[in-house]
């Protein structure tokens, strides 16, 4: 696969954005490991359950009624989530403090065994995920989408991404400029489709030094 030389990306992007120190101004930087393994584990729970939330509504509704969630869900401390029996979730789904969802209101349930379970392995899901490698992040984000709940598509990644992992996205713009250059042929979804975008990423982060993220948002700035 011959891929196009990250600098005509970058360049094409900084000349369609008010140039380069603009565009470096909008990118953003990832956290590194070390910082990733800052974060405590109540903290990806209400990221998780934020982005679900936010799925298929106005993005701002939800952040208006997060202190809500917050509160209702105990700050999403983990241990506090797996002691909720169903009849409390079920009251917890009608509380108005919140946005009234069962389905979406379980997957709090769901993504805090998950985490739990990470805890019992690595110490912390923050380890876990600070630790992954940044190489085989699709990796990574099929274990969200098998072992946690709603957290397939761009779920995870959009996640990971607002929590400061390093991880590329398979977002319109990204999607159709690897479509464009014949990097992914089959569903957005697909394992050949992850696989080979992965790859490319692979290949500009070698070549560039930049990260994932950054290359991932260059691309998106650089196509029409």
């Amino acid at each position: 696969m011959k891929y196009e030389l990250f600098q005509s990306i970058y360049d094409r992007a900084a000349l369609r954005h008010g140039g380069k120190k603009h565009l470096e101004s909008m990118l953003s930087v990832p956290l590194s490991p070390a910082q990733l393994d800052q974060h405590t584990d109540d903290r990806w729970l209400a990221a998780f359950s934020q982005k679900v939330f936010q799925s298929g509504i106005n993005w701002q509704v939800v952040r208006n009624k997060w202190p809500g969630f917050e509160s209702v869900f105990f700050g999403f401390d983990i241990e506090k989530m797996l002691l909720i029996h169903d009849e409390m979730w079920e009251e917890k789904a009608k509380d108005t403090r919140i946005i009234r969802n069962f389905g979406k209101v379980m997957t709090i349930r769901e993504n805090a065994l998950m985490i739990s379970e990470c805890q019992a392995s690595h110490g912390s899901f923050s380890h876990f995920v600070a630790s992954w490698p940044n190489d085989d992040i699709i990796g990574l984000w099929a274990y969200l989408k098998k072992h946690g709940a709603r957290l397939g598509g761009n779920t995870g990644p959009y996640t990971l991404r607002a929590m400061g992992k390093d991880t590329f996205m398979l977002t319109r713009d990204v999607e159709g400029y690897l479509r464009h250059h014949e990097i992914i042929t089959t569903g957005r979804d697909t394992q050949s489709a992850w696989k080979a975008a992965q790859a490319a990423f692979n290949h500009w982060h070698e070549e560039s030094g930049r990260s994932y993220t950054e290359i991932s948002q260059c691309i998106a700035l650089s196509v029409n």
